[in-house]
């Protein structure tokens, strides 16, 4: 059994310092859980209670059903990979993924046979009796990733493993973690990353962690779900700008009717409709509207529904997709627009931007979110 389960978790390194405050989540049996945030929100100190390596101010953490909160780490059933490699120099690739086993005392046989499994999973076979300095960076982290398969553990930890390769190593190495989660379905993996990239592409669930004064205010965790839970339903501003690259829009807008599936809205002199419950909020309320840079798209009519107009400040042509940022005026806020391909429009020329009500988030004052109406896939 490797279930996970926080129950009012608080960490504290004085009276005054609360690193987590009263964290409550539950990882599954055989479940890719990333716990993801800003820097300085708690990921890693969450990952340390699990292994052991951090104690517990209040609170339960329980593993297979068993509370782990004095438990020594040795005895969790964990294994942790961490953001340095931390291989032995004068040690092998083999002698390196065999040392735990024998530290636990387990015999050459069954050492051997965990090795060879644990290397040709990552693709290691040929490189078994290299020193760590002929291997690549991608190749480190693989045999580090081996040392914590061979235990065979309950629960894997990663501690931001891929922080240190370059942009192409990462990719592969998170696409072996992947099939890796795959192959070893029945163990827990906790992965902590300040890269949503990573997030959104490995995680069965993700954990946003809060930050600063919203940790004592809010609890620690801001939200869970899947990623796609996250990124369509955020539940606050908060999360609505951490997730998504390039970052949401959020404009000042004006409610000017709230109904059950839609918000009348003022955004400037445009009026907007939002496919969202909004009958929590009172008319004349300042409400902040979310748009995403992928769901906007430039019309040719000025007075097209959920459309505004402005002037193109920049754009930035990356191949796939062109970034262009428009300057609305009226006190609003630069807008960045993602279009496909290479565009043909030139900086500084006039653009007319439409937001279909399906694509919009609504927060009021306090950062909530309102409930969208329209379905989507999570």
């Amino acid at each position: 059994m490797s279930k996970i389960e926080f129950r009012n978790v608080c960490k504290r390194y004085t009276p005054q310092t609360l690193t987590i405050n009263d964290a409550n989540l539950t990882i599954e049996n055989g479940e890719f859980c990333v716990f993801v945030g800003p820097s300085g929100c708690g990921k890693s100190t969450l990952l340390r209670m699990v292994a052991g390596l951090e104690d517990i101010t209040s609170g339960e953490l329980l593993i297979g059903g068993e509370r782990v909160n004095d438990l020594p780490p040795a005895r969790r059933g964990v294994a942790m990979v961490f953001q340095s490699y931390a291989l032995y120099p004068h040690m092998t690739v083999r002698e390196n993924m065999a040392f735990g086993l024998k530290v636990l005392g387990a015999n050459a046989a069954e050492i051997d046979t965990k090795v060879r499994q644990a290397a040709e999973v990552l693709q290691l076979t040929h490189l078994l009796d290299r020193l760590p300095k002929a291997l690549s960076g991608g190749q480190r982290q693989r045999v580090a990733i081996g040392r914590a398969i061979v235990k065979e553990p309950r629960v894997f930890l990663f501690d931001e493993p891929l922080s240190n390769l370059d942009a192409a190593l990462r990719v592969q190495t998170r696409l072996e973690i992947a099939k890796l989660h795959q192959r070893i379905g029945t163990a827990s993996m906790i992965y902590v990353t300040h890269d949503q990239v990573e997030a959104m592409t490995l995680a069965d669930k993700i954990v946003l962690l809060n930050t600063g004064e919203r940790i004592a205010s809010h609890g620690s965790v801001a939200q869970i779900g899947s990623p796609l839970a996250l990124y369509h339903q955020p539940n606050s501003l908060f999360v609505a700008e951490f997730l998504g690259s390039p970052k949401m829009n959020v404009l000042p807008a004006q409610l000017m009717a709230g109904h059950a599936d839609r918000a009348e809205l003022r955004l400037a002199d445009s009026l907007f409709h939002a496919a969202v419950d909004a009958r929590s909020a009172s008319a004349g309320a300042a409400m902040q509207l979310g748009m995403r840079p992928e769901d906007m798209r430039l019309v040719a009519d000025a007075g097209a529904p959920n459309t505004f107009s402005g002037q193109v400040a920049h754009i930035e042509k990356l191949g796939e997709a062109s970034l262009l940022y428009v300057e609305p005026g009226r006190g609003l806020p630069l807008v960045t627009v993602k279009v496909e391909g290479t565009t043909g429009v030139a900086t500084g020329a006039k653009v007319h931007v439409q937001a279909p009500p399906e694509h919009l988030h609504l927060f009021n004052a306090a950062g909530e979110a309102c409930a969208r109406t329209v379905e989507l896939p999570v």
